[in-house]
């Protein structure tokens, strides 16, 4: 974790959350600061990774990838040559945007993005060929109903 963030930083990261693309001259308008002190900020703010990457998000429905499953996975083993193995099978299937190790009842969730039922079951038979698992739950959301990726500052 940074230890120096003040609220300019916390400014130009809700600016930048909100929309990458603007400006350093807009940045550093609205935080009352030059551009090239924004500029050297920003600088700071990517090398000490709190800004991570500045990435164009994309509406799954405009692209054909509309339908959003979450996938529960058990697990009987728990090594770390099968996690590892694991991982690496889940990171191989493009259409799982989210991956999470979890604590409690369910060991791994899967956030999966696709066009159909039948799309997920291609992805679920990948999954299944790839690594044993002990039980794999799906649930299919009907509506998203807040999704974002702005963290609150």
């Amino acid at each position: 974790m940074m230890e120096n963030i003040d609220d300019t930083d916390r400014l130009i990261l809700r600016a930048l959350q909100a929309d990458a693309s603007t400006s350093l001259e807009s940045l550093a308008a609205a935080a009352s600061i030059s551009v090239n002190t924004c500029w050297r900020r920003v600088k700071r703010l990517e090398e000490a990774g709190v800004l991570v990457r500045r990435v164009a998000l994309v509406d799954p429905e405009s692209v054909g990838l509309g339908q959003t499953v979450f996938v529960a996975i058990r697990t009987r083993e728990h090594s770390a040559d099968w996690v590892e193995r694991f991982a690496k099978a889940v990171r191989s299937l493009p259409e799982v945007v989210e991956f999470y190790r979890m604590a409690g009842d369910v060991d791994y969730l899967l956030k999966i993005q696709v066009g159909s039922v039948k799309d997920y079951d291609r992805v679920y038979r990948a999954l299944i060929s790839r690594i044993d698992l002990a039980d794999v739950s799906a649930t299919f959301a009907m509506e998203c109903i807040k999704n974002t990726t702005e963290l609150p500052l």
